[in-house]
């Protein structure tokens, strides 16, 4: 399996759905995995035992942002399964052993963004999850269960939990479940030592008694003590019950062969250099500013159609054109039609809608957070790096804003808002202009003093917001050279010194995943070990015993 065999589309619906089943009862959404085993992405491979693939989850995510958006009654979503005696069997094995670094790579960090909004849901949009247990649940189906609030497991003397990657293939779970384990639902670490390293996995009151679920049920009570948990947790939520939801319309895509085409973003690539180029447009049209007007625009309101387009973009981009190594961030339009938008996103944060709009464009911004591309952004004339587009400059490894202290009327500006001081938390929990600032209160409150200003280049550059600040005399030589050398540098030496720099300081549970995880889980897949000719996942189902080098590195 190559990573270019066919380019893969990010945009579903419900109606296409090959994995999931949707139902919905009153304040309670039931999310049924039903996998196709003839259904995967890529040819090669069979989806058996609810086992999944890239495919698998793209449904997943859409299906999720269905329930936030379309269905603001549901307060509690049951995961479960609609096969006998199995939930899941976690990533599907044969297409990993089939699939080339890169890919695994992009499956596993796109699998634990799903799983992280599903928290994210909980944390902030009062969305609440119980995974109900059915059946036997292993690796990947067990991190998915993790995501979750509350873990039912079904007590049938054969049914378990299990994360058995180690002993049975060689790798380690890719998608959190290490971390949650311990930092989530604090399992004793030398009871996680075993847990993680036996392949039959942990049954009934012994997986209770460790934390590995919070109840187990036998068959016969085991729905109606799922259904009890989720009202249960329904009531902790402020989800709305007599809101209308709002329609997730299929976007508007133009892909040509060398650009992507939205209506406020616009990706333009330039394959010689190895960039890629991010416009993202301000409003054109007069937005509302009141809850009624929001309500009305739907789907169309900008700060939720423009977060639509651009995190779609960015997957584009990240799974299809993996040569394309560096991102050029620009924006387009008027800042006060983003000031004004950024102005009503705080005025109704409290409302439903605006809450998960809210929600979206701080996922999205953390989904650029942990791309491993190079951003550069680019502040020149026309640009409106302002509240939240000013958080797409702030994600980037350099700001470049262009100096023209000749012409004031061309130069560029840029523009704080409240938004920038924590609205849109990085995955470490800090907003990016503390991540800046290492969290000094002094040039925060510089910078939080700026609000309502439009600051000049010398003045951004004086508070410490931008990087260089180039007059045009130098701007074209210094912007061009700064991407030529990108250009020319290692790759993978650039993913894990972008990783390093960008989430300095705090730690979360989400940072460990995303970087001490993400890091040993890559590392593991190259292994010969893992991926050898006798490797653990190449021989997997074929009768043959992997060989390991013992020697530790």
């Amino acid at each position: 399996m190559t990573d270019n065999t066919a380019r893969v589309d990010y945009q579903t619906d419900p109606s296409r759905y090959k994995h999931w089943k949707l139902s919905f009862d009153g304040a309670i959404a039931t999310l049924a995995m039903d996998v196709d085993e003839d259904g995967g992405l890529r040819p090669g491979y069979k989806l058996k035992l609810n086992s999944y693939d890239l495919g698998v989850d793209i449904e997943l995510h859409d299906a999720l942002n269905r329930i936030r958006f379309e269905h603001p009654e549901v307060r509690t979503v049951i995961v479960t399964s609609l096969k006998e005696r199995i939930f899941c069997s976690g990533a599907n094995i044969f297409m990993l052993g089939l699939s080339s670094h890169g890919w695994k790579v992009n499956f596993c960090k796109f699998t634990n963004e799903t799983r992280n909004g599903i928290e994210d849901s909980s944390r902030h949009g009062g969305l609440k999850f119980v995974a109900a247990l059915n059946g036997a649940c292993a690796g990947g189906g067990y991190e998915l269960a993790l995501a979750c609030d509350d873990i039912v497991l079904v007590d049938d003397r054969s049914s378990s939990v299990s994360l058995p990657e180690v002993p049975l293939l060689g790798v380690l779970p890719g998608t959190g479940g290490l971390t949650r384990v311990t930092d989530k639902r604090r399992v004793r670490h030398d009871l996680a030592d075993i847990f993680c390293t036996t392949n039959e996995g942990v049954r009934g009151q012994r997986a209770l008694d460790w934390r590995l679920v919070d109840a187990i049920a036998k068959p016969a009570q085991f729905a109606q003590v799922v259904h009890e948990r989720a009202l249960k947790l329904a009531a902790l939520s402020d989800r709305p019950a007599a809101a209308k939801g709002v329609a997730l319309v299929p976007l508007h895509r133009r892909i040509e062969a060398d650009a992507i085409r939205y209506e406020h973003v616009q990706v333009g690539i330039d394959r010689g250099r190895r960039t890629a180029t991010f416009t993202v447009k301000a409003p054109t049209t007069t937005q509302p500013t009141d809850v009624a007007g929001i309500e009305a625009a739907g789907a169309a309101w900008w700060p939720m159609q423009m977060a639509r387009e651009l995190d779609d973009a960015i997957l584009e981009m990240r799974t299809n054109e993996p040569d394309v190594g560096t991102w050029l961030l620009k924006t387009e339009g008027d800042a006060q039609a983003v000031l004004a938008c950024d102005a009503a996103l705080r005025a109704h944060r409290d409302h439903w809608f605006v809450r998960e709009v809210t929600g979206l464009l701080r996922r999205t911004l953390a989904r650029l957070d942990v791309s491993s591309r190079s951003l550069f952004a680019l502040i020149e004339p026309g640009s409106c790096f302002a509240g939240t587009l000013a958080e797409l400059a702030f994600a980037a490894d350099r700001i470049y804003m262009l100096a023209l202290p000749a012409d004031a009327a061309r130069a560029p500006r840029l523009h704080l808002s409240e938004l920038n001081f924590g609205t849109y938390p990085m995955v470490n929990g800090q907003s990016r202009l503390a991540r800046r600032f290492y969290e000094e209160e002094a040039p925060l409150a510089a910078a939080r003093a700026a609000i309502g200003q439009a600051l000049g280049a010398d003045q951004a550059l004086a508070l410490g917001l931008v990087t260089s600040a180039p007059d045009d005399i130098d701007w074209g030589d210094e912007v061009r050279l700064a991407i030529e050398e990108r250009a020319a540098m290692s790759p993978d030496a650039l993913t894990g010194l972008e990783a390093n720099l960008r989430f300095a300081g705090r730690e979360t549970m989400e940072t460990r995943i995303f970087g001490r995880l993400s890091a040993w889980q890559n590392w593991i897949f190259q292994r010969p070990n893992a991926v050898g000719e006798k490797g653990a996942l190449k021989v997997y189902g074929k009768g043959d015993k992997a060989v390991f080098d013992l020697n530790r590195v």
